[in-house]
């Protein structure tokens, strides 16, 4: 994309007072038009993530219908399925794609096909900013799919400029705010989730500890062989625990399986 020299100066220029600004807001506000200058996207967001927290939210550009699907449905629950969540906890610092991080059958999970999907997006990337303690922010920067997905240049540019855009964040918020910004579009009713609590999920419908962990990598979108490598166990043994967990829960599915979490959720936050 062509940028004069003055233009980029005074793009960069802005964004760097909005960090001394108090308003999310406007610091979201120029970073887009600052990246905009370089590379195209359809859609911004900025949330903090805090262990299994429900994620604030710092920033978004989304119209009302679309911040439903964004943002207050992906609190409600779908943002513990996230790989950019899972990435965001894990401490994760730099520039990603979604399909560097997505498990190996996230495109073919009960997730994409319940929620994901609903986003009309070709592709999702991101910016991961960790800040002190277990905290963590990701900018997150979104094509749908009449744009297409991020081209190689593009994403080469977007990586090199990480350095630049995790200090700016970091400056704008050298912590993660308690809660989202004042007038965003959150639904104050919606409960956090504890670290403790996403734990006892599935203790409460008599999961193993084991089951219990399968059940996590199963919903995020891992296969058999997957799953195995991450728990150090042979793909047999995992055949075993999805057999007795779909037991025990009386189900049939991964879409069994993925309505049950759901039920869960609505109930946490009714």
């Amino acid at each position: 994309m062509g940028v004069s020299r003055s233009d980029e100066y005074s793009r960069l220029a802005a964004l760097i007072a909005a960090t001394r600004e108090t308003s999310g807001e406007l610091f979201g506000k120029a970073m887009v038009a600052w990246l905009r200058q370089h590379v195209s996207f359809d859609h911004c967001v900025i949330f903090g993530y805090r262990g299994a927290s429900r994620p604030p939210l710092l920033f978004e550009t989304f119209s009302p219908a679309e911040s439903h699907v964004f943002v207050a449905l992906y609190q409600e629950g779908p943002y513990l399925l996230d790989p950019f969540h899972h990435a965001a906890v894990e401490r994760k610092e730099g520039f990603w794609r979604m399909r560097e991080l997505a498990p190996d059958r996230f495109y073919a999970s009960e997730y994409y096909r319940s929620y994901y999907s609903q986003t009309r997006l070709a592709e999702e990337v991101g910016f991961f900013v960790p800040l002190p303690g277990k905290d963590a922010l990701v900018v997150s920067l979104m094509r749908l799919r009449a744009s297409g997905p991020f081209g190689t240049a593009d994403a080469r540019l977007l990586r090199d400029m990480a350095p630049a855009v995790i200090s700016l964040v970091r400056l704008r918020w050298p912590t993660l705010p308690a809660d989202g910004p004042v007038g965003t579009k959150q639904d104050e009713a919606i409960a956090p989730v504890s670290d403790f609590e996403r734990a006892h999920i599935w203790k409460s419908l008599s999961l193993t500890p084991r089951e219990q962990h399968v059940v996590d990598l199963v919903l995020q979108g891992h296969s058999t062989e997957s799953i195995a490598r991450a728990m150090r166990i042979v793909p047999g043994t995992v055949k075993v625990h999805r057999r007795n967990i779909y037991r025990k829960l009386k189900i049939k599915s991964q879409a069994g399986l993925f309505a049950r979490f759901v039920e869960i959720m609505d109930a946490r936050i009714r």
